[in-house]
């Protein structure tokens, strides 16, 4: 019956009505979702117009659910290349260009070769043409310097930042719990 629909994803909250994540944002397979109003481990907010069916009973497929259950978000992200992709907006910090997740590299700003580590407080996001002409030098070789000065971010933050890049698809039951930078209507 859903076959060669489309996926009729869930966006999932946490117990208080917030998204788990922004980006990628939290969603749900219409099975998973399913399946977890069946292990009622979710609340239902909102549903599409399709249904599921088995012999017994039929069901509207969920399309925002909200955990019963809080799960605390981490204080400290961990340490991943798409993080610090996330951090940096997915800009290169030399030459500020904004690029796709294939065409960023990261840099250490301080060479591993001259002791540099691999920390949030030393790695940028970089584009593969700055990353090779800045190379093995120290930023002030070239006077190459990132735009802005390596840190740690909170969770918090690169929430806020994914934020700024909605999904590709929308459905028009999450915008109540999205808040894409738009305003309310009053």
């Amino acid at each position: 019956m859903l076959a060669g629909s489309p996926h009729y994803p869930a966006l999932v909250l946490n117990a208080d009505f917030r998204p788990l994540s922004y980006f990628p944002l939290s969603l749900w397979s219409w099975q998973d979702a399913i399946k977890a109003v069946f292990l009622d481990r979710v609340s239902v907010l909102s549903e599409y117009d399709e249904e599921v069916r088995s012999p017994s009973r039929s069901l509207r497929l969920p399309s925002v659910i909200a955990l019963k259950d809080y799960i605390p978000t981490a204080r400290r992200p961990a340490f991943t290349r798409f993080n610090v992709f996330l951090r940096d907006n997915f800009s290169c910090q030399y030459c500020l260009d904004r690029l796709p997740t294939h065409d960023l590299t990261f840099d250490h700003v301080i060479p591993r070769c001259k002791g540099g580590r691999t920390t949030w407080e030393n790695v940028v996001t970089a584009c593969s043409p700055c990353n090779l002409m800045k190379g093995s030098r120290m930023p002030y070789e070239l006077h190459m310097y990132p735009r802005r000065t390596p840190a740690q971010p909170s969770t918090w933050e690169l929430q806020e930042n994914g934020r700024s890049f909605p999904p590709n698809y929308l459905h028009e039951s999450w915008r109540d719990y999205l808040y894409w930078d738009s305003e309310l209507d009053t």
